[in-house]
């Protein structure tokens, strides 16, 4: 058998999926991309609309304590694709990349649309053939793919398959976890799919959603445990979201899932200490109103002087009672929002099921990338960084395997 002739399925057309599509047939393989939303990569797509955010540049030892759980073959993966690799691979394809004041990293077009019409051209270029409006429905007896596609159902032979169908956030861009009872009823063992990356809902009164939904928090930090972020939120009508939420999402939602609510302190200026602020707080004027103090002493706007209110019944009068409180305000989280409207999923196939090569033992011959595995990582990089280096070593093995065979 000639690698021309050996035929490689990848089941998923975001980045994992394309990722183990270019290195299958960078080795000479045939490849087969399965997608089933009319055009691939559409979340990557949507993703970059406010500025594609590839990676990250931090330290790799720090980068890779980002992942949760702790799992030595993504941690491997990432080695062997890190954030600089792709910033040359990136660049090859005629799309640099720079570094934000922030440490993370985006294209300078600074949208997906261009890098990923140079990505699509390379993959043509190299002989991969791109099935949209396909979905994958499983395996006959004999082994082969079963599909549903416009024409109906059909079968497709493969030598090897990568599967790399996402998690369940966002499925009307394709990712819609209906691969989990096919794996399930193959024995694999799958994590419940749980929202990541998303906002949280919260018990507001009437009166205060009314006033401030869709108001920002910006320059706050928030502490859950040992664990805290720096960052900016949005109060939503029935709870919060944001980048300081999502940086928290896992100990929250585990916390909520543990007991029922999770109480994150809010530090509405996280830039003062409690001596400073405390003293700010006391040089206000005797006559001045409670909300005039907020406003100046303070320096916060109605939303945070709003929430501070909300959380409990009187606010303290004395300068150190309200400096305590401003630097920590008791925000109760009752709920997890929906993980459709998550930026990302937790769980998925459970790495014990996979060998070194990222190929299910339940089934030899079929690997696995991406985000339908049992893993997750804040927003700022990590979630693709990952997809593309398991999509890489997911292609990987499947090379190892052939070689074996």
């Amino acid at each position: 058998m000639t690698q021309a002739s050996i035929h490689v399925a990848v089941v998923g057309g975001g980045p994992a999926g394309l990722s183990a599509a270019e290195i299958l047939a960078e080795a000479g393989l045939r490849v087969t991309v399965i997608e089933r939303m009319p055009s691939p990569a559409r979340k990557l797509l949507i993703a970059g609309r406010g500025g594609l955010n590839l990676t990250h540049s931090e330290p790799l030892e720090r980068f890779l304590a980002r992942y949760a759980p702790p799992e030595r073959r993504l941690d491997a993966a990432i080695r062997a694709f890190p954030p600089d690799a792709l910033r040359d691979w990136c660049e090859a394809l005629g799309q640099p990349t720079f570094v934000g004041s922030s440490g993370r990293v985006f294209p300078q077009a600074f949208k997906a649309s261009p890098l990923l019409r140079a990505w699509l051209g390379r993959l043509d270029r190299l002989g991969v053939v791109l099935r949209t409006r396909t979905r994958w429905t499983g395996w006959n007896a004999d082994g082969t793919l079963t599909l549903a596609g416009e024409h109906g159902a059909e079968t497709l032979e493969a030598d090897a398959v990568v599967l790399a169908l996402g998690g369940a956030s966002w499925p009307r861009l394709g990712s819609d976890g209906t691969w989990v009872p096919v794996l399930e009823e193959d024995g694999v063992a799958v994590s419940p799919l749980r929202p990541a990356n998303a906002g949280f809902t919260a018990d507001w009164s009437p009166v205060f959603a009314e006033h401030f939904a869709g108001a920002p928090l910006k320059r706050i930090a928030l502490r859950l445990g040992a664990s805290q972020v720096r960052g900016e939120a949005v109060i939503t009508r029935d709870g919060i979201e944001g980048g300081a939420v999502y940086a928290l999402s896992r100990p929250i939602r585990e916390a909520i899932e543990a007991r029922g609510e999770a109480i994150v302190a809010l530090d509405l200026r996280p830039d003062l200490d409690d001596a400073a602020l405390t003293r700010r707080l006391a040089g206000a004027r005797p006559k001045e109103s409670r909300a005039t103090i907020l406003r100046k002493a303070a320096s916060l706007n109605p939303p945070a002087a709003g929430l501070l209110r909300e959380a409990v019944r009187a606010l303290p009068t004395d300068p150190a009672s309200l400096a305590a409180l401003i630097k920590a305000v008791p925000l109760r989280l009752t709920g997890l929002r929906p993980i459709e409207r998550a930026i990302s999923s937790a769980g998925g196939v459970a790495f014990s099921g996979l060998d070194d090569r990222f190929m299910l033992r339940a089934r030899p011959g079929t690997f696995l990338a991406g985000e339908m595995l049992d893993w997750e990582a804040p927003t700022g990089g990590y979630l693709l960084q990952a997809s593309f280096a398991s999509g890489r070593a997911a292609a990987q093995g499947v090379l190892a395997w052939l070689r074996e065979r």
